[in-house]
């Protein structure tokens, strides 16, 4: 696949090899829009790389996708499966982000869809959050088969403004 400037578009689940790149995009989005994500700027800019490459390339079957465009790391989205015995059934798709100038190309949709397809084998039910006031990710995201299942009010604080979030999820069992 190719972007709309021409370079190759590539998804593919992230290795170690990939901790600086994936350290550098989360940084990016966590200081971009602080209200998209559970975790703060301050907080993982202070991690090591260690903790950063555990997250990049997680132990299956959780994983950490990337969008790569001319080789560059511009998009991410992850998926963490539970290890414990009574939530192992569960999925839940965490930091989706596109680089602002990279966006409105399909690369966050294609991320999203990876993680989909990814869970759909793995788990039964895939879940995910969204702040209310990002329209445009909540139509993706009820576009692509996520169902709203609840509402957490005052779900983040950033700077004073608390956020809303819809909590979403897909339910496997039963689809064809």
């Amino acid at each position: 696949m190719t972007s709309d400037a021409g370079a190759q578009v590539e998804i593919r689940r992230l290795t170690e090899a990939d901790a600086d790149a994936f350290r550098v995009l989360r940084l990016a989005g966590l200081r971009e829009t602080p209200e998209a994500f559970g975790s703060s700027y301050e907080e993982e800019a202070a991690r090591s790389r260690e903790h950063f490459a555990a997250r990049a390339a997680p132990p299956a079957p959780s994983a950490t996708f990337g969008a790569f465009v001319g080789g560059r790391l511009v998009g991410i989205a992850g998926l963490a499966v539970s290890d414990r015995l009574k939530e192992r059934h569960k999925g839940y798709m965490w930091g989706v982000f596109v680089r602002a100038e990279f966006r409105g190309q399909g690369l966050g949709r294609q991320l999203v869809r990876q993680v989909i397809d990814t869970a759909a084998g793995r788990v039964r039910i895939l879940q995910c959050s969204v702040v209310i006031a990002q329209e445009a990710t909540r139509r993706m995201y009820h576009a692509m088969g996520f169902v709203p299942y609840g509402l957490e009010r005052k779900a983040l604080c950033v700077d004073g403004v608390f956020h809303d979030e819809e909590l979403l999820a897909i339910d496997f069992e039963g689809r064809s």
